[in-house]
């Protein structure tokens, strides 16, 4: 029985070594590829790129905060003129007014009281104005201890309200 070359190269011992190392040698081919893959592709170009970004970052940061503080403030400036600017206009139209007699005369009547020859003023105060000033009057003939006194026991009882009133 005469052997073929093919049935003998499968079975012969250097061909199983030949077929087991080209199969290691893929399975290393692969491993080697996968951690490639999974590796920083970081060089010392890039880490030098990145450095420099960094660097320009860092320096550019406090002018840029200042622009932008010195943009907010050049901003509150401008409204504080244009504030002025109106307090101005305001302070012109009043004195525009003062200058006519029917204003300052209208003033006087309601700020002072005044009335014109031949007519009767009448002055009515508010209840609660009456109330206030009754109420001043008889404090102001009680000693000053006892107003005193008054003043920390109201003080008290607002305490002890404040204090129901959280519970």
């Amino acid at each position: 029985m005469a052997r073929t070359g093919n049935r003998d190269d499968r079975f012969s011992t250097a061909t199983r070594l030949r077929v087991l190392g080209e199969q290691t040698a893929a399975r290393v081919y692969r491993s080697q590829s996968r951690r490639q893959a999974h590796r920083s592709r970081m060089t010392g170009r890039a880490a030098f790129l990145a450095l420099v970004v960094c660097t320009l970052v860092v320096a550019l940061a406090y002018p840029m905060r200042q622009y932008v503080s010195q943009r907010g403030d050049i901003a509150d400036q401008r409204r504080t003129a244009h504030d002025a600017e109106k307090q101005v206009e305001k302070l012109r139209d009043e004195k525009a007014r003062l200058q006519t007699d029917a204003y300052i005369e209208r003033l006087a009547r309601e700020r002072l009281h005044y009335v014109m020859p031949g007519e009767k003023g009448f002055t009515m105060n508010a209840p609660t104005a009456v109330q206030h000033e009754q109420q001043a009057v008889g404090l102001a003939n009680r000693p000053w201890y006892a107003n005193m006194w008054d003043d920390v026991d109201h003080a008290d009882a607002a305490a002890a309200r404040a204090g129901t009133a959280k519970h």
